[in-house]
């Protein structure tokens, strides 16, 4: 099969790419390398089965333009793995033109290029934040969804042009809504920004909040596992899975702690006083993967194995 991916060279893109490849698959690509990396794809690259369109995928001209070029390669893709969005939550509740262009256009752009392309099969990488804040066990069947960041309305935004276009032109449409991912090749995210921090300053680690937020965390070798399950199992028309651990979340304060544990012991944890992060962040979670559990698909890491693992990982690649 042809599988084609956007934000390719990202954390999650990247690493799908390589499953996709070691499976003997043609994987082609495209990004614009605002986040990504392109030592992310070294080990693509040295594959023969990969091809790379670099450019921006909020403009529908450069998507089309990508399709074609990539389909005069390994012909019209049979899937599209849309993983290219804004990754910085923060920045996009301050300013929404963030996510208007890089998280719901994007997606309106593939959606559209796909179209003329004739492409069959679409996956979406969603989020939890379509949720917004709740304390209800979060399901695929809970509602109404109100997110409260402008990355969860676009994300929202973006399944409904998915649930759409599955209806007029695509024959599987696949809406995954992904918990916290962790692991190596992070552009972003706590344990990267705590690594980071740390490494420019072992005496001292600023958190944002009190420490009090819990959250599920999914190692990246585990998002990549479920995907391919989810996509080899379920053939509805749409599919919409909550991909996540099982079990409870994961406290940022466990996650500063054992930060500092791995790179600056004699550092010092300063907590802010507010319940959250920043606005538009949900502080605490809980969250239901029970269906993907029905259908036979489990995680071997809870959330507190799957951070620690990701703490080892990414203080290796962060420490001087």
């Amino acid at each position: 099969m042809h599988h084609f991916i956007t934000g390719v060279a990202g954390f999650i893109g990247s690493h799908l790419a390589d499953n996709l490849l070691a499976e003997g698959h043609h994987v082609s690509g495209m990004d614009d390398f605002s986040l990504g990396q392109h030592e992310f794809l070294g080990v693509a690259r040295a594959s023969g089965n990969f091809h790379l369109v670099d450019g921006d995928c909020s403009s529908l001209d450069n998507v089309r333009d990508a399709l074609s070029v990539v389909s005069a390669w390994g012909g019209v893709p049979d899937m599209i793995w849309h993983m290219a969005a804004n990754s910085d939550i923060a920045a996009g509740s301050m300013d929404a033109s963030i996510d208007f262009n890089r998280t719901l256009l994007t997606t309106f752009a593939v959606i559209e290029a796909a179209r003329a392309a004739g492409v069959q099969g679409m996956a979406f990488a969603s989020s939890s934040a379509v949720y917004g804040e709740r304390d209800d066990l979060l399901t695929e069947d809970t509602g109404p969804l109100l997110p409260i960041s402008n990355y969860g309305a676009a994300k929202l935004a973006g399944e409904g042009l998915v649930s759409a276009a599955a209806e007029s032109f695509l024959k599987n449409a696949w809406i995954f809504r992904f918990p916290n991912v962790v692991g190596p090749r992070p552009t972003h995210g706590v344990i990267f920004n705590f690594c980071r921090r740390l490494a420019q300053d072992p005496s001292r680690l600023d958190v944002l909040g009190d420490g009090k937020q819990e959250k599920a965390y999914l190692h990246v070798s585990e998002l990549i596992s479920a995907l391919r399950f989810i996509c080899s199992r379920a053939n509805a028309k749409r599919n919409v899975f909550n991909i996540g651990p099982q079990g409870g979340g994961t406290r940022v304060s466990f996650i500063a702690e054992n930060t500092v544990a791995a790179m600056a012991p004699k550092a010092h944890i300063a907590y802010g006083s507010a319940d959250r992060g920043w606005i538009g962040d949900v502080p605490r979670f809980h969250y239901s993967a029970e269906k993907l559990a029905q259908l036979g698909w489990r995680p071997t890491l809870s959330s507190d194995a799957a951070v620690l693992r990701a703490i080892t990982e990414i203080a290796a690649a962060v420490r001087p």
